[in-house]
């Protein structure tokens, strides 16, 4: 990834802004790396779960309680969807799910980048939250998690044609929040080995349509098996859990000797922002690169770094938001 370079940024999806031009223009001036902004506060369609399940058969929404499910009837609608989501397929996210989508493939039209990204919410945190009329998650429904899988790599591969429009590389986190929650007395049946399967066929399919695949996981997380999927980039939360990623020393290593980078999500998304800066931030994140160099070869680290927030904004005020892509900028600036 040669248009990619040491400590550049880059943000993870989610914004607080109602307003898709304000939130393109903020993503266009604060990073090395722009991606479209996902809008949670515009619509319930722009959440975590639905804004990817257009095209999903027995999908039911009831948006005036931002509630989803799923709920098998006797239409035809799966083997619509088998007809049409093939290996190859492409499905688009509608404007009606992604305004920020659409409003920033606008903005950029007639204009090329070293390199854009985008995201998809991930197999496991989709399956895993979407429930059946029964109360039960998809994932333990195996029609209904292969199902998902085809159409998530369906909008991965729609979406990569989009961005690769305007940029040589074009780089897509899968948005796995639900891998810090794995293991838990809630998740306690789910299978590793099929884990592992469905981030290895989302990561080929980002390989196969011309992208670079990368992870953002939020907070603790195994590791191993992240790195073990194939994914090109892993980004964690630099700021709170740092510790939980270099236990993972020698797993690191051959994840960067192998091409891979750490994007370090070093600049805190929780209410703790209000009372940190760029110094306090700078100061840790050079402590942990210390630490993590005294592990791995030090040169190696900092030749496959990049800086991002600890998590997307979404959920942060317009105020705060600005202060963390300040603060990044000023990172990048002291750090690059």
């Amino acid at each position: 990834m040669t248009e990619i370079k040491p400590f550049f940024t880059t943000g993870i999806g989610s914004l607080p802004h109602t307003r898709a031009e304000e939130a393109c223009e903020v993503v266009l001036r604060s990073v090395d790396i722009p991606f479209w902004p996902q809008l949670p506060k515009v619509s319930f369609k722009e959440s975590m779960l639905l804004q990817y399940s257009e095209g999903m058969p027995f999908l039911r929404v009831n948006e005036a309680d931002e509630v989803v499910w799923l709920m098998r009837d006797a239409s035809d609608e799966l083997d619509r969807f088998y007809e049409a989501c093939t290996d190859t397929a492409r499905i688009a996210i509608s404007q009606d799910y992604a305004v920020g989508l659409h409003v920033f493939l606008k903005k950029i039209k007639g204009r090329r980048f070293p390199a854009l990204k985008g995201h998809v919410t991930g197999p496991l945190t989709f399956t895993l939250g979407l429930k059946d009329n029964y109360g039960r998650f998809v994932f333990f429904d195996e029609e209904l998690r292969e199902i998902s899988s085809m159409l998530l790599k369906a909008k991965v591969r729609w979406q990569i044609d989009m961005l690769r429009q305007h940029a040589d590389t074009v780089v897509l986190f899968i948005d796995e929040p639900i891998l810090s929650a794995l293991g838990s007395s809630a998740y306690l049946g789910v299978d590793t080995e099929e884990a592992l399967r469905l981030l290895q066929d989302m990561v080929s399919a980002i390989r196969e349509a011309g992208g670079v695949p990368g992870i953002h996981c939020c907070g603790r997380a195994d590791w191993p098996l992240v790195m073990k999927s194939g994914v090109q980039i892993v980004n964690f939360d630099a700021f709170e859990y740092f510790g939980s990623l270099a236990l993972y020393h020698e797993e690191v290593t051959r994840f960067l000797l192998d091409g891979g980078y750490l994007a370090w999500g070093i600049v805190p998304t929780s209410d703790i922002i209000a009372s940190v800066g760029e110094r306090q931030v700078a100061a840790l994140l050079q402590r942990n690169l210390d630490k993590l160099g005294g592990q791995v070869p030090s040169d190696l680290v900092r030749s496959r770094i990049l800086l991002t927030p600890s998590c997307g904004t979404g959920s942060r005020s317009i105020e705060e938001t600005t202060k963390i892509f300040q603060v990044l900028m000023r990172l990048k600036e002291a750090m690059g």
